[in-house]
């Protein structure tokens, strides 16, 4: 016999057997066999050439086999796109059987194939499943629209299934409302400005009868879309809240924290005067607190979300302070979270308690929790200014226990106890001295030196003390290193006869041996100071301080806002807006609290706070302290156009000179605090002058000599139109538009025409609350009615003065306009170019002097591609919209320009643009108190100047 025989066998293989079961007459045996396919496909192995036996086993009666085959041809469809069209004439018989499941199921696995060309096969049974008799198969096919929006968002748009899902809104049943509800808020994600969950008292009116009887998800979904409206006046409202309150006695603490959300947003609106108020606040607490019994982590989530409803309204847990308490068995995570609680919580009335507690946590053996607690004591103090002894005498019997970490955790929160009450406290610093030794962490070396160099005059031997940390100066950290440096400066005028030679060590360290370049900047203005004037020196370094803050780590308030709409989410637990974590965030749209109204508010505008009368104050340009953007518009120095700053009271003119050009002198003649400014700054001046009182003159003083004349300006750069709403959003009515200055006017500049049948007549405009706080200066002139294909050229004009909120991006806004069918809403993009100011030539001495204050951190620098214009030519260009060259220079064939620009709310812009003759490529620097505008800026650049 040969050996062939081992060649040859009757076994067909896996495969095979299985191809033959599931053609098998028995239907167990078919069933079987489908079985044995799922589990070969659930471990990974391939079994796609079974595709066509599989899916004629869909023809049975058999629910469970038809869910397996469903299940293979959601795995399989997208490798074998042209065999899945052979199963679409069993979903489409499918969707019409008379078992309500198997509808169901058919729509649900439809909706699971995300096959393109499957998906226009779906539509008539989608159709059909949406308004079907069940309300089973109703709420699954809810839950398709936007599956089928995910895989082609025009087809549905195209079929009308949007219009079917808000239908469904008003649906008897209440689980079709809630997955209604999820798949309108899920296609209004992915499509911010679509308006699709118009959202009405009607409509919020059967969304809460809803909320009762769903499923616990059901519920989250209606209360997360509930946080969405914003209610007309108070007493809706409160009525809302009244029926949204049940939901906090929920067992599911995801519709607790849901339920919260509405009722944290809701409460903006009611009178702090109102009884509600009151029990609403107390109702708030429980539910709260009982989340805190719950496993470790799903107490940390609440713990986050916690935090940010205590910084928004303490006295909802201030006498729940017992519940924050550490257990011992606390995870590490649970234990920090809830002593940051506790600090948030601390008050007159319970700050005996609180210390105590964390007195007994300073002992505890977890590092990282003691660093925590001793730093909590001393925010106590801060805080509550009457038991400041009593912390301060907890943290000295603290480092007493000579306990490395604790003693190096007191001296840095020793040293804000002192910025807040100076004069009060300072007997404790000769035990502070004693500890010195044993110092390594640069933060507490850091608070130590600030003690010795803010007290010398009140320690004997400070002038040791602090050489002592000079022997390993560039061993130091950055940190310890700058505090060393004025530690210094200030012993030096304070006892100039003894440490006269400390102070040249010192600054000889700073700028001649180091290469950090904070430093040096640091040291060559202090030598500079000293040299050229000690008694403004002395109010300068010596000056007062202002005293810190209470809370030096709350959320800032518009970003709170935004986390409080975002309660429950992943938001709350990062403590970020959704923008800073979801990729492709640009659908991600930015929330916030409504305003507080009276009940006879018009609702008719984008945004609650708006023109439409009640007793608000009119807003301010400039927003609060607590706004972000308020802060950086707060912080910038506005320079005068015409002359420098006049000298400071009190000094001789000599120290002026620090604005002048006799830095510069030190700095190589380049403009100090910038390396994209040329090459002389970044290393140190190779000689040191002989003297520092050196003339005045040369350096950057030089450079702002004109050399080329600038020609005269061109006209200033208009974008042309975008379409900004299309008529199918509008009813017919389509606006594209522009933004232009016009002779100090800004300008937007709209086409209005109507692709209706009926006369359009009435016509309003509304702006939201936006970064510049650009508003209409009046109304919008349309004076004959708008007649159907007509078209009309409209310019409204717009000032600065509405209120103000950042957005993003940065140049977003938000318009509403109305007309006699209804109210419709867009969002542009204005060029930033067009809130440059006429007035935003900077006088050469403030430029530099300006360019120098502005840390190195707030520069941006930008590449400009293609451009194929001389030097001349683009500073023209640019002048032409309001960015005024200063000053030109040429450096081995590239041409420098130094310019500034002003913007409407008083933010200066300084650039510096590099044009090399040949090279289509420009490089911009951008300089500004505000780095948020830079970005903005430099598209105005790119757009004027390849325009």
């Amino acid at each position: 016999m040969t050996d062939s025989k081992y060649f040859t066998t009757t076994k067909k293989g896996e495969i095979f057997e299985l191809k033959a079961e599931l053609n098998s007459d028995k239907k167990e045996k078919k069933k079987e066999a489908v079985k044995k396919v799922i589990a070969s496909m659930t471990v990974g192995k391939d079994v796609s050439a079974l595709f066509p036996d599989v899916v004629n086993c869909m023809q049975t009666d058999n629910l469970e086999l038809k869910k397996l085959v469903y299940l293979y041809l959601m795995n399989y469809a997208k490798s074998q796109p042209d065999m899945a069209i052979m199963a679409v004439n069993t979903f489409v018989k499918d969707c019409e059987d008379p078992n309500p499941l198997i509808r169901a199921l058919a729509v649900r696995t439809m909706g699971c194939i995300r096959v393109d060309k499957i998906t226009e096969y779906l539509c008539e049974p989608l159709r059909k499943c949406l308004k079907d008799e069940d309300p089973y198969v109703r709420k699954t096919a809810a839950v398709c629209v936007a599956k089928l929006h995910d895989i082609n968002a025009q087809l549905v748009e195209d079929q009308g299934f949007l219009d079917t899902l808000k239908d469904l809104i008003s649906d008897s049943n209440p689980m079709v409302v809630a997955n209604a509800v999820a798949a309108l808020s899920e296609i209004a994600e992915s499509h911010p400005n679509s308006n699709l969950l118009d959202l009405n008292p009607q409509s919020i009116n059967k969304l809460l009868t809803a909320l009762n009887e769903c499923t616990e998800w059901g519920q989250i979904f209606i209360l997360d879309c509930l946080a969405n409206y914003t209610p007309r006046d108070d007493r809706e409202s409160q009525s809302i809240c009244e029926r949204v309150t049940p939901r906090l006695s929920h067992a599911n603490s995801a519709v607790v924290l849901s339920a919260v959300k509405v009722l944290m947003k809701f409460m903006e609106m009611l009178p702090k005067d109102l009884d509600y108020y009151g029990t609403l606040l107390k109702k708030l607490a429980p539910p709260l607190v009982t989340l805190l019994s719950a496993e470790p982590e799903l107490q940390y989530v609440a713990l986050r979300n916690i935090n940010l409803i205590v910084q928004k309204r303490p006295e909802i847990l201030k006498h729940e302070m017992k519940v924050f308490f550490v257990k011992y068995n606390d995870p590490i995570y649970v234990k920090l979270e809830k002593l940051d609680i506790m600090i948030r919580l601390a008050s007159q009335a319970n700050i005996a308690q609180v210390l105590a507690e964390l007195k007994e946590y300073a002992t505890e053996v977890d590092v990282d929790f003691v660093r925590k607690a001793v730093r909590a004591i001393g925010r106590c103090a801060i805080k509550v200014e009457q038991s400041a002894e009593r912390c301060v005498s907890t943290l000295l019997d603290l480092i007493q226990t000579k306990v490395n970490y604790v003693v190096q955790e007191a001296i840095v929160v020793i040293k804000d106890i002192f910025r807040k009450y100076p004069n009060k406290y300072e007997s404790v610093i000769a035990t502070l001295c004693e500890n010195l030794d044993s110092l390594d962490e640069p933060e507490a070396r850091a608070a130590m030196i600030w003690i010795v160099g803010e007290y010398a005059e009140r320690i004997d031997n400070a002038d040791e003390l602090l050489e002592s940390f000079l022997e390993g100066f560039h061993d130091e950290s950055t940190q310890v290193q700058l505090q060393l440096l004025t530690a210094i400066v200030k012993l030096f005028l304070k006892k100039p006869t003894e440490t006269q030679e400390l102070v040249q060590q010192v600054l000889s360290l700073a700028t001649q041996d180091s290469d950090n370049p904070d430093l040096r900047d640091r040291g060559y203005i202090y030598w500079r100071l000293l040299s050229t004037d000690p008694v403004a020196a002395k109010e300068v370094v010596l000056a007062e301080k202002p005293l810190i803050s209470e809370e030096t780590d709350l959320i800032e308030p518009t970003l709170l806002e935004e986390l409080i709409c975002h309660i429950g989410t992943l938001a709350s637990v990062y403590h970020k807006p959704p923008s800073a974590f979801v990729e492709g965030s640009r659908g991600v749209q930015h929330k916030r609290l409504p305003a507080r109204t009276g009940s006879g508010e018009s609702a008719e505008s984008p945004d609650t706070g708006s023109a439409a009368g009640g007793s608000e104050a009119p807003p301010a340009v400039i927003p609060s302290q607590g706004d972000l953007l308020g802060d950086l518009l707060n912080l910038d120095i506005t320079p005068p156009t015409t002359t420098g700053p006049p000298p400071p009271t009190g000094m001789q003119m000599g120290a002026m000179d620090l604005l002048g050009g006799g830095l510069d002198s030190l700095l190589g003649g380049d403009i100090g605090g910038s390396p994209a400014m040329g090459a002389g700054f970044g290393a140190p001046p190779t000689v040191m002058p002989a003297s520092l009182n050196a003339p005045v003159g040369g350096g950057l003083g030089d450079l702002f000599d004109l050399g080329g004349g600038v020609g005269m300006p061109m006209g200033a750069y208009i974008p042309s139109k975008t379409v900004w709403l299309p008529a199918m959003k509008a009813k017919g009515l389509e606006i594209s538009g522009t933004f232009a200055r016009r002779a100090g006017v800004i300008q937007m500049e709209m086409t209005l025409t109507n692709k209706a049948m009926s006369v359009m007549t009435d016509f309003a405009i509304q702006f939201n609350r936006n970064s510049f706080g650009l508003s209409p200066a009046g109304p919008l002139q349309v004076l004959t009615p708008l007649s159907p294909n007509q078209t009309i050229e409209v310019a409204l004009p717009l000032n600065t003065v509405g209120p103000v909120m950042k957005m993003e991006p940065l140049n977003n806004l938000q318009v509403a306009v109305k007309n006699n069918i209804d109210v419709f809403y867009f969002s542009c993009q204005y060029p930033i170019s067009m809130l440059f100011v006429e007035d935003g030539k900077m006088e050469r001495q403030v430029f530099l002097a300006t360019w120098k204050d502005i840390p190195n951190d707030n520069e941006s620098q930008f590449q400009i591609k293609d451009c194929h214009l001389n030097s001349d030519a683009a500073s023209n260009k640019l002048q032409g919209s309001n960015i005024f060259t200063i000053a030109k220079r040429t450096v081995e064939g590239q041409d420098m320009l130094y310019q500034s620009m002003k913007l409407t709310n008083g933010i200066w812009v300084l650039a510096e643009l590099r044009v090399q003759a040949g090279n289509p490529n420009y490089t911009v620097s951008l300089k500004c108190r505000a780095p948020e505008v830079s970005q903005c800026v430099f598209q105005s650049y790119e757009a004027v100047l390849k325009n």
